[in-house]
């Protein structure tokens, strides 16, 4: 089963809080808002207090300046949007009716979301994406625009004249990743990486390049981690595992925050560093999956080297 942008999320949710019910405070929305909202409103019978502070509706953080228990009625801070809305580096944004919210939030989903982005960027070079890109061999021209993506090519083949649909290694080619080449050799326009052709190859003859990339950062929660990352479904866990390493330090930064009484409380029953431990814990295993992994790419691709001539 394809695992979208939002189930990791809440896989890496799970992993930091453990398989326990969550004693956040939570409740609902019980009226749609817009992104420009400065009021709204929730269910009171879920919710007895909301604290003044930051609250999450979806992926956006708020902050809250008092709620009414009678009404439900919660009310932002300045009485303007762009003061209360989207706060932290997160986005203004509407929210559905029923649309889940919780008061103080021990790690924001789009700090999760952040964190797990910064691991997919991490992997690489360790772990690389393919892609292919084909162009059509023109007669006394011995350098092609590649995507600016590409960061190495791994394959040069080139199709056969007639039914046999062969496609044959190319054997004297190079990759330039500093390619002066501009758009008025290449109708793509210039990126900076181009490839570079020495054999005989009849003119109107199809290429086709195998590069390298690094994998792509996820966006919106509908995203499939692999059809949009390019890595594999079955590193999920090792970019969980380097997510969870990002975030835990910030919980070990909390414990300094001693005017708020459930820390004060708390610090005497959880040792000074038992974030970090845990923090260096899921470092060692995001390591050791990322050697995995890197291992397992070698051998399926032992030939994976530049070739140039």
């Amino acid at each position: 089963m394809a695992v979208s942008f939002g189930q990791l999320v809440s896989r890496t949710k799970q992993q930091l809080q453990g398989y326990t019910k969550d004693q956040a405070s939570v409740s609902y929305l019980t009226a749609a808002m817009n992104a420009t909202d400065v009021t709204f409103s929730v269910d009171p019978e879920t919710v007895t207090n909301l604290s003044r502070g930051l609250i999450e509706i979806d992926d956006e953080l708020l902050l809250v300046k008092k709620y009414d228990r009678a009404s439900g009625v919660v009310t932002l801070f300045g009485g303007s949007s762009t003061n209360a809305r989207g706060v932290e580096g997160t986005t203004a944004a509407s929210h559905a009716l029923n649309a889940l919210i919780t008061d103080d939030p021990v790690f924001p989903r789009q700090r999760i979301k952040d964190a797990i982005n910064d691991t997919i960027r991490g992997v690489y070079p360790d772990l690389w994406v393919f892609a292919n890109t084909e162009f059509n061999y023109v007669a006394a021209r011995y350098e092609y625009v590649l995507p600016s993506a590409a960061e190495d090519v791994y394959k040069v083949v080139v199709n056969t004249i007639g039914p046999s649909r062969v496609w044959f290694p190319a054997q004297k080619w190079r990759f330039n990743s500093q390619s002066s080449l501009g758009t008025s050799q290449s109708p793509s326009g210039a990126t900076g990486k181009s490839l570079q052709l020495y054999d005989f190859i009849v003119p109107g003859r199809s290429v086709r390049v195998t590069y390298t990339k690094a994998p792509t950062v996820l966006v919106n929660n509908s995203d499939d981690f692999e059809g949009v990352s390019g890595l594999p479904e079955r590193v999920v866990d090792l970019i969980t595992y380097g997510a969870c390493w990002r975030l835990l330090p910030a919980y070990e930064a909390a414990r300094l925050q001693q005017q708020n009484i459930e820390a004060t409380e708390r610090a005497p029953l959880v040792p000074p560093g038992s974030a970090m431990k845990a923090s260096e814990l899921f470092l060692s295993l995001y390591q050791k999956r990322l050697a995995e992994e890197r291992d397992r790419l070698f051998r399926l691709f032992e030939n994976y080297q530049s070739y140039s001539s």
